[in-house]
Parts: C-alpha cells; structure tokens; sequence
C-alpha cells in the first residue's frame, strides 16, 4: 500500500514538532509509554519524565506508609507487632537497596554515555563530609550494639544481631555511593534508577522514624526512673543485666553517646538521594557545567570567628556544667538558669546579625540566580521544613508557661528562650535563603587576587634578594680545616648561631607575607561583602554549638517540668520528640547553607 498511515500529536504535545539535535547518539531520551504518539521527541522526553518521577515517588510513599504502620502499631501493640518484625522489614529494604547499589556502581553507571553531566551544586564537600562523619558514628553504634548483645546472647534473639551486621553493610555502601555519585546526572534506565533511588530515600526516613521512636523511649524511661531511683536505689530485678564489666560500660556508653549520628546520617542521605533522584535524566547547559564553583578561604574576616569562637567556648562549658547536673541523682534548677541565660543572650544577636545581613542583601546590586538548580530548592524547603520542629515547641512551651501563671524566674527565662528561638529563626532562614538566591561575582574575586599578588609583591621588594647574600655570605665563610680544634667549634657555634638568626628572619618574612596579604584582602573586599563574610561566619559557629548541645543530650524543655505538668507527660514527650530531631537537623542544615552563603559573599 502506497498511503502510510501518519500518527497525530496528543495533546500533550500541541505546541512543538519533531526536532532532533545534531547529536542524538549521545542522547538518552526518556520513552514511556503513554507518550508513545507524540511527535516531539523532546516534548516526549519531559512527559516521560514527569511519569518516571510520579511513579517512583508512589512507589516510596508506599514504603513509607508500610514501614509507618509497622512502626506505629509496635509502638501502640506490642503484642501483635514487635520490634523483631519492624527489623525485619527494614533490613529486607536494606538488603534490596544494597543490592540496586552494586548494580548501580557496576552496571548503570559503566554504560556508554552513562553520565553526561555533573551537577557541580550537588553534594558540596561539607555535606559529603558530614556523611563520612555521621556514617563511621553509625557503623560505630551498630558495632557497640553487636558486642552489647554478644555478651547478653542469652537474653537477646538473633535478629537483635543480625539487624546490626545488615545497617554495617547498608550504610557502609551507601556511603560509598553517595562520596563518589552525589553528583551525577544519569542518562540511561531512567526509571529503574528513579525507583532504587527512591527505595533507598524511603528506607532511610523509616530508619530515621524508628531511632526517634526507639530514642523516645530510651529517654522516657531514663526521665522515670530517675524520679524513682532515690526512693528504691539497689532494687534490681530485671533478669537481663549488663555485668559490672569495663567492656559492657564502654558498649552502653557508647551506644547512648553515637545515638544521635544516626538520626543525622538518615535525614542527611535522605536530602542527597531526593537531589540525585531529581537530576535523573537531567541535562545542564554547558555554561553551567564549567561553571567554577568558589573556595572557602578564610579571607577577610576578623570579627566573625572572633566572636563566634567566644560563643562556642562558653557555650561549651555552659554544656559540659548542664550535664554533669542533669546526671546527678539532685539536679539543680541553677543550671537550668545558666543554660536559659546563655540562650537568651545568643539568640538576640544572632537575630539582629541576620537581619544586619538581609538589609545588606537589599543594598547589593546582585541579580538574582534563576537558573534551575535542584540542590538550592531542596536546601529552601530543608530549612523551611525543619524549623517548624522548634517553632512547633516554642509555642506549645509559650502557650503553657504563659497559662501556667507562674512568675518565678525560671519560668520567665524559659518563656523569653521560647519567643526568642522563634524570632532566630524566621530571622536566620530569610538572611540564608536569600543569600542562597544571589549570583556569585567571579570577576570581582580574580580581581581582588590579582590585586593582592601585585600589592605582595610591591610591600616586600627586596627581600629575597637579602636573603640570597645572606646565604652568600654564610656560604663563603667556611671554617678552616687548618686551624685548631678549638677554633673549628667555635666556628661550627658561630655558623649555628647564624642559621638559627637566619631562620628566624626567614619565618618573620613569611609571616609578614601572610599578614599583608590578609591585611589587602580585608582591605579589598567592599564593605558589603566584609559585612556579610562576617554574619555568615559568625552564624556557623553560633549553629554549630547550638547543633553541639542538644545533640548530645542536652534538651532543658523536657528536664523543665512546667510543660510537662501542663500538658501530661505522654503529651509533652510526643511534642518535644517530634520537635527536637527536627530542630537538631535544622542546626545541622543552616551550617552548610551558610558556608554556602558565606562563599558566595
């Protein structure tokens, strides 16, 4: 038959026709198929995309929603569900996410044309570091929690070890993967990838549900039984005892201290897979692609590490007296005093440094960076997301210290740290979001490098040249083989003392060097820019101690009993559990944000 049959457009495919670039062998582009008629191979391409990214997604929720009520209802009915049954799910979705791992690395990623692009906004350095920390403190806890129940065998089942050796494998893998594949833009097996990377977000924040829930109950227990304790000290009936052995204090101590990693370690790969999950299929421009991203060099900044350092060392040892109290069978409301006060002070000029820094943001001339960029939106919605954990806190505390009626003064310190927290931080997510949005000037840095070499180099003409007739003339001033024993040491002393004063004047050199080109660059940067370096410096370490201290277990809203007399002990542990791993990971978060606003200033 002579007439072919031609297939129409659908509708999702009206506007564009058929266009194939010059080089489509290079191409991998995306097919589904209820796109299959469309006439545009790129327009065929982004449905299919789209597609791909909603059935993965449903794949994910639906794991999340299983592992949800598995958790659920172990929390709610021991009986029916227990923990063995939650372990066992999770290391079946441990074991298939290590399995489209090693696919991953050895399949999907070796094919031609695999990975055409990188992102060069993925998976910063801080951020891959982070992983490498919290992932060792995590395979750490599992090997303390492996040798805690070895030496309890009797007592423990063997999925109580077999979980541990399976979270080793798990995390160590993804590890791995995440250190040398955060930034790829695959190409190839679009949606089989899509549907790992997904599988893999959901088995993290189901790990990270069940080690709050599990941390939940490791410290309401604790809270209990330190009430009781003084009334029935030495009253052990429990038949599962750790011996009064240094071995097992060291398993138990360190399992409670590396508890908190993992909670971070989960929430951190979760927030890497979601971005490498969105750059699936993705195709960046070549102006981005070389794109050279800036360094962090710790130029032109004084005030900002100055104070910030003030801030974590007393917040250290305002930490350090907190627990030795909270720890003590009487713990004494002064601490609690010492800890609000602390805060009250902090928080303020953390606030008015981000609000200094957001007017400085308006009077910059910067234009706004509109270039799609996954990693940056991921980071807004992070930060958004997580600062509604200590919002969230702060107004049910607010709401009953101020229905309470009582003035006393740890009451009052409680409510001023509430309102404060609040104020920080809407105050520090408008000064880094919008710092996150600013395009960073490369020509102004190369000119500043520029200038500082030439300004070097005009401060200290001279020197070396100095330096070499110093070496000149210690080099013609041998000893002489023919004088006496005693001459030749007192030679050999003086040539020793002229190295010595030759080293010296050597390292005073250098370090003038240093000075002066730290003195050019502070001096060089624009009073906006030196402002803004400042803040951000200032900021990351202000979070760091923040993120410090209740991380490792330091967390007054629960030892206050105020809130929890208000609203019943279950209700306020709810609160405060939901609040606190949000509010830990919302610290951790701003930390790399601002390093990122920091370099970019």
């Amino acid at each position: 038959m002579s007439d072919k049959k031609v297939s129409k457009p659908c509708h999702h495919c009206k506007s564009r026709s058929a266009s194939l670039p010059a080089d489509t062998t290079t191409i991998h582009y995306e097919k589904f198929w209820l796109y299959r008629h469309c006439s545009s191979v790129e327009q065929s391409h982004r449905q299919a995309q789209k597609a791909g990214q909603l059935f993965s997604g449903l794949l994910a929720m639906n794991v999340v929603f299983l592992g949800s009520a598995f958790i659920s209802s172990m929390i709610f009915n021991r009986v029916a569900i227990t923990l063995a049954d939650v372990w066992i799910l999770l290391s079946v979705l441990k074991v298939l996410c290590v399995f489209w791992i090693i696919y991953y690395l050895m399949g999907t990623s070796r094919k031609p044309h695999a990975v055409l692009y990188r992102d060069s906004h993925a998976g910063p350095i801080w951020v891959r570091g982070s992983v490498l920390l919290f992932g060792s403190c995590s395979i750490l806890l599992n090997v303390f929690e492996i040798g805690y129940s070895t030496i309890l065998v009797r007592c423990k089942s063997n999925v109580e070890i077999l979980f541990p050796v399976i979270a080793i494998l798990f995390i160590g893998t993804q590890i791995y993967f995440l250190w040398h594949h955060s930034k790829d833009c695959i190409q190839v097996q679009h949606n089989f990838t899509r549907c790992g990377l997904m599988v893999a977000i959901a088995t993290n924040l189901l790990e990270w549900l069940l080690s709050v829930t599990n941390d939940s109950l490791h410290m309401e227990m604790e809270s209990q039984l330190r009430e009781v304790e003084q009334r029935f000290i030495g009253n052990e009936s429990a038949l599962c005892i750790c011996p009064n052995t240094t071995i097992c204090r060291i398993f138990q101590k360190g399992y409670i201290l590396l508890y908190p990693f993992n909670t971070e370690y989960s929430l951190v790969c979760s927030s890497m897979l979601y971005v490498i999950w969105k750059n699936v299929g993705r195709s960046i421009s070549h102006h981005h692609n070389l794109e050279k991203r800036p360094k962090f060099k710790l130029k032109g900044v004084l005030f900002g590490p100055v104070l910030g350092t003030s801030a974590v060392i007393i917040g250290a040892c305002v930490f350090m007296m907190y627990q030795i109290q909270a720890t003590s069978l009487d713990p004494s409301r002064q601490v609690l005093v010492i800890y609000f006060t602390y805060y009250i002070v902090l928080l303020p000029l953390m606030s008015v440094c981000a609000v200094a820094g957001t007017l400085v943001h308006a009077l910059e001339k910067k234009e706004l960076d509109t270039v799609q960029n996954p990693t940056r939106s991921l980071d807004v919605v992070l930060l958004m997301a997580a600062a509604l954990g200590q919002i969230c806190m702060s107004y049910f505390s607010i709401v009953a210290l101020v229905a309470s009626n009582r003035r006393d003064l740890l009451n009052r310190l409680a409510l001023a740290y509430s309102v404060l927290i609040i104020l920080q931080n809407i105050t520090q997510n408008v000064f880094v979001i919008d710092g996150l949005h600013r395009r960073h000037v490369v020509a102004e840095a190369k000119h500043a490098r520029r200038c500082e070499q030439h300004t070097v180099a005009a401060e200290l003409p001279g020197e070396e040249e100095s330096t070499q007739d110093r070496v000149q003339e210690h080099s013609q001033t041998p000893p002489a083989k023919e004088e006496k024993e005693e001459d030749t040491k007192e030679v050999q002393n003086c040539e020793a003392c002229r190295q010595r004063r030759m080293s010296v004047l050597e390292l005073g050199q250098e370090i003038r060097k240093v000075s002066l080109s730290y003195i050019q660059t502070y001096s060089h940067l624009t009073w906006k820019r030196r402002v803004l370096r400042e803040i951000s410096f200032f900021l990351v370490l202000s979070n760091i101690i923040l993120w410090i201290m209740p991380t490792f277990g330091s967390h007054p809203l629960f030892e206050n009993g105020m809130e929890r007399s208000f609203y019943g002990y279950s209700t306020w542990f709810v609160i405060v559990n939901f609040g606190l791993p949000l509010a830990v990971f919302y610290r951790m978060h701003s930390i790399g944000a601002l390093l990122e606003v920091y370099v970019t200033a």
